[in-house]
């Protein structure tokens, strides 16, 4: 079966591979002795993903010689908070864990920032390890080495880069999900096509995407194994991967969370795309494509908050620098560039892109 498994390494300090293939939580054990000396490893997944798979990867790396011990929080990004670390922090201090042991994340987005953010602080780093359960976790927040929590001011305004020692990457768990929760995931790669890779961007145009989920993963993560390689603390190519995001985080943020990230940034990037549009920054009408196919998979093109509340949220959002915050503009379909974008003109664009 190991044929079977598509493997693209990420040549980051350390450097490590992302496997994707079916069947790769129950071999998950066997996998990691190929980067990791038999050691004590904490499982941290959250309540929805524990039922699914958490015995399953319990009972793999336990026959390959790990020890293993779990921690399960409540599930839903308004969890993914200083509270929630705390916690976690002193599970790992009770359980007496090591710079020689493992931290492994279980779960979305949410469960590796927050296993992550963990590994990175605790003891000053100990070494962690990406179990993607889902499609967003998959295409995107698994890879790259970001962890965050949330604080009240805004999203991910607290964490650390930490580069996970594997990723793997198991696509039968994307048959558990949600209609909801995997379009949070198409949406992730839907930017991606947008940034990158027009006929990636075509698949979710004609409703390809679930013929080959495992190709489409990897499309999105040989990208940004890219983009990270070349940039790996955001200083700046990797900004382009925000493309979305200074309006998703807000939208996120106004919702008091209760708008998932994937369905926020979808939303902000059409909103960006037809302030480009309008703006003269577009090479060519992008908007209408980008919302149709958008729709087409499910994701929302707009949103009921008005321009100030989204741009008073933006404004506590970490992409800003003094008086200047910098924006992703999609240029047209494949390429984008970053533009430094005075903090007042911010509600006036945002503005542009709310109108129909």
């Amino acid at each position: 079966m190991s044929d079977s498994i598509q493997t693209i390494p990420v040549r980051t300090s350390p450097a490590y591979t992302v496997q994707i293939a079916p069947g790769l939580l129950g071999r998950c054990g066997a996998l990691l002795r190929d980067v990791l000396s038999p050691c004590r490893v904490a499982v941290v997944t959250d309540s929805t993903v524990a039922p699914l798979y958490l015995e399953r990867v319990t009972a793999s790396l336990t026959s390959a010689g790990f020890s293993v011990v779990s921690y399960v929080f409540p599930a839903g990004e308004a969890h993914k908070n200083m509270e929630t670390l705390s916690a976690i922090l002193e599970f790992f201090a009770r359980e007496h864990l090591t710079r020689t042991d493992c931290v492994a994340a279980l779960g979305g987005g949410v469960a590796g920032d927050m296993a992550g953010f963990a590994a990175a602080v605790y003891l000053r780093g100990i070494r962690y390890v990406q179990l993607p359960t889902t499609l967003l976790a998959a295409v995107d927040s698994s890879v790259g080495g970001k962890t965050a929590i949330d604080l009240a001011a805004g999203k991910n305004l607290a964490g650390a880069f930490l580069q996970p020692a594997a990723v793997l990457c198991d696509t039968e768990c994307l048959a558990t999900l949600p209609q909801d929760v995997f379009a949070d995931g198409a949406a992730e790669a839907i930017k991606t096509g947008v940034l990158a890779d027009e006929s990636l961007f075509s698949l979710f145009e004609d409703g390809t995407l679930t013929a080959a989920p495992a190709d489409v993963i990897a499309r999105c993560v040989a990208y940004k194994a890219g983009v990270v390689e070349r940039d790996e603390k955001e200083q700046g190519e990797r900004k382009l991967l925000n493309l979305g995001h200074t309006v998703g985080h807000a939208i996120e943020k106004c919702s008091g969370y209760s708008i998932p990230h994937g369905h926020a940034v979808a939303a902000g990037l059409a909103i960006m795309a037809r302030a480009a549009q309008r703006m003269g920054w577009t090479d060519g009408p992008i908007a209408q494509r980008i919302a149709a196919c958008l729709a087409k998979n499910d994701l929302p093109t707009g949103t009921g908050f008005s321009a100030a509340d989204l741009a008073r949220a933006a404004l506590s959002d970490k992409k800003r620098a003094g008086d200047t915050i910098t924006i992703v503009v999609p240029r047209r379909m494949g390429a984008c560039s970053l533009r430094p974008l005075p903090v007042g003109e911010l509600e006036v664009l945002i503005a542009a892109g709310l109108e129909g």
